[in-house]
């Protein structure tokens, strides 16, 4: 089992949402929990009003709504009283048993899974803290109910494969196959309350990867004036594709207005993220110190971070973005000092480059093979050529330098040979 955990704010949109799955026939709702009325005499204005009046209770609270699901492998074949109990284990606990609580059996995709609407806010106005919710009651509530109702385990990695975010699929998008409100929404429901950003551009950063952006327009422009805000789609030369979606009309109101709060929280809670990704750079360079700006990209790689080249036109790098998919917290370069800049950077790969190509100059053999080229030069010289014919001293230098630099080559190869040989032997 896999099970996802939203916030929101505004029950409203969330349950809206379920609703109108009810109404494309691709959804039912097969139990709720804590409402006064059994679940198939529930009207929309039952459920709706049950949540919205514990919410009245906190004002203070703003992302109040919460949305899970609960996803299944293709393989089990699970009734409707097992699929309640599972709901029913899920929420107590989670620490969510007395809150009401809306259960929906989506049949829109290609395995089974459940919809839970349901809010933070108690009957005492206080409200159940989330902050690492996913990770604490949610990953020891799964695995418990793995074990109680004999489920696939969600360690298995063809389960975990099934529900990891995929990029949007840009082709369906552009032949028609794909609804792009659907596509993009469901990149916004796993990164926006995930991942730790701090800025538009570092929110970008993040669903470049999966083919989204978010576009506030150009400078001056009606929408830009106006602090709205576009979802589109990119291809893969990132240009913009599609229609345009407005924040407003996704479900649950990713607007600037939202994304300047997650902006503002994002930034205190990141923080404590900066030392592991300054240790990751740092310790690239001292494990190999010759290694170029790709070189880097692949080392951090293996540590789940990904390093984002922000260019220009020119294809010339004026910024870099650090994004940490274990910690999922967002950073441009700048911000984690100015070591870790996009000039301070490249400046780092380039001098180890230069050092290691100074050192290779410095090597007995190419030592060697300048004094012999200078000596056949003297030798010629000191024999009557002259080299009046314009270009013909600079064929014969170059000659020359063929012929040794293909010694050197030869001598370095068998330096190699010995150094390999010399392994074999102390092993």
């Amino acid at each position: 089992m896999v099970a996802v955990i939203k916030s929101s704010a505004s029950i409203k949109n969330v349950l809206q949402y379920n609703e109108n799955k009810l109404k494309q026939n691709v959804a039912q709702l097969i139990h709720s929990g804590n409402y006064g009325k059994d679940t198939e005499q529930l009207g929309f204005t039952d459920k709706i009003r049950t949540l919205e009046k514990l919410i009245s209770l906190n004002e203070r609270t703003k992302l109040n709504a919460v949305h899970i699901s609960l996803n299944f492998d293709p393989s089990e074949k699970l009734d409707k009283e097992t699929l309640q109990k599972i709901a029913d284990t899920y929420m107590r606990s989670i620490g969510f048993g007395n809150q009401p609580y809306l259960v929906y059996q989506h049949h829109d995709a290609g395995h089974p899974h459940l919809h839970v609407v349901t809010t933070n806010i108690q009957r005492d106005g206080k409200r159940i803290k989330m902050q690492n919710i996913g990770r604490n009651q949610s990953e020891k509530a799964r695995k418990e109910i793995e074990k109680e109702f004999k489920l696939v385990q969600a360690e298995a990695h063809h389960l975990k494969q099934a529900y990891e975010i995929k990029p949007v699929n840009i082709q369906k998008v552009q032949y028609g196959k794909s609804d792009t409100r659907r596509a993009i929404t469901n990149v916004l429901d796993v990164i926006l309350p995930t991942y730790k950003y701090a800025s538009l551009p570092e929110l970008n950063a993040v669903l470049k990867q999966y083919n989204i952006v978010a576009d506030r327009g150009k400078e001056g422009s009606q929408l830009y004036n106006s602090k709205g805000l576009m979802y589109r789609i990119l291809n893969d030369k990132g240009e913009k594709i599609g229609i345009p979606i407005k924040a407003s009309q996704i479900y649950n109101k990713p607007t600037l207005k939202f994304l300047q709060q997650k902006f503002l929280q994002n930034q205190t809670e990141k923080q404590r993220h900066k030392l592991r990704i300054k240790n990751a750079i740092d310790f690239s360079f001292v494990k190999r110190p010759e290694q170029s700006l790709q070189e880097l990209i692949n080392a951090l790689q293996k540590e789940r971070i990904q390093l984002v080249l922000r260019q220009n036109d020119k294809g010339i790098i004026y910024g870099l973005t650090y994004i940490d998919h274990q910690t999922k917290c967002v950073f441009n370069g700048s911000d984690l000092g100015k070591p870790y800049s996009a000039n301070q950077i490249q400046e780092r790969c380039n001098q180890q480059m230069q050092r290691h190509e100074q050192k290779l100059t410095q090597r007995p053999a190419f030592k060697h093979a300048n004094e012999q080229k200078q000596s056949a030069l003297t030798t010629a010289e000191e024999n009557g050529i002259t080299f009046k014919i314009p270009g013909v001293k600079e064929v014969f230098k170059e000659l020359i330098q063929t012929e040794q630099e293909g010694s050197l080559a030869a001598e370095l190869r068998n330096d190699e040979l010995r150094r390999k040989r010399r392994k074999k032997l102390h092993h």
